[in-house]
């Protein structure tokens, strides 16, 4: 049982144009085809007693962090959703104090650094980065380069296509945290947290590639030996 958070926005289905807690389907689609039963976490205030009832936790992508959270002032492209910050940082706390299997996905890589002390570069573009979001709704392909005997590369290898769609990065690294694959640029786009069964981060979405699992897998399988 793959618990994954879920974004609360406005969105609109039938007659209905109304708020709504949602998700792209292809995080459903990857977690059921990695072997995974796929429960979604709406925003629920900070109770995360739906912890219980799962066996690992996917941090979705999705809005900015509150830079408040890092001690910092919002740029004027920054766009936060404090509820949500509220409860996917109640959730990361205790599924780190309970052994849960961990998986951060863009904002969710995010919300790891920063639950752990680090900080955010909240606008890439500001240093000439564009390839990370090339233009609205469109995910940028990219190469990361994967440090040699990380976890990652025990999963992915040495090198991974990708899929981009972030204008924040990793800044100053989060307590504990190592980063384990960078872009071509230099920009980190893995991290994990050495001694947690696991606990990892990716900046990009492979949830946009289907035909590429191998990181919901792996979850899984760490779910399966948490149960």
């Amino acid at each position: 049982m793959v618990g994954i958070s879920t974004y609360v926005e406005t969105a609109r289905w039938g007659v209905w144009d109304t708020g709504a807690a949602l998700l792209p389907r292809s995080y459903v689609d990857c977690v059921v085809a990695a072997g995974g039963v796929p429960v979604l976490l709406p925003s629920v205030g900070e109770d995360t007693s739906a912890l219980s009832g799962v066996d690992a936790l996917v941090l979705a992508g999705g809005a900015d962090v509150e830079p408040a959270r890092y001690a910092d002032a919002a740029h004027e492209e920054t766009v936060s959703r404090p509820e949500r910050d509220g409860f996917e940082f109640a959730l990361l706390d205790a599924a780190l104090a309970g052994g849960l299997p961990v998986l951060g996905v863009c904002r969710g890589m995010q919300v790891l650094n920063v639950a752990l002390g680090g900080t955010l570069t909240q606008h890439l573009p500001d240093d000439l980065r564009a390839v990370h979001q090339p233009a609205p709704a469109t995910y940028g392909p990219n190469r990361v380069t994967v440090a040699e005997g990380s976890r990652m590369a025990g999963i992915l290898g040495g090198e991974a296509k990708t899929w981009c769609y972030h204008h924040q990065a990793v800044d100053r690294l989060g307590a504990g945290l190592i980063p384990v694959a960078w872009a071509p640029d230099d920009v980190v786009e893995a991290v994990e947290l050495p001694g947690e069964p696991f606990v990892l981060g990716v900046q990009w979405h492979p949830e946009q590639d289907p035909g590429d699992v191998r990181l919901f897998a792996a979850l899984v399988a760490a779910a399966r030996v948490h149960e």
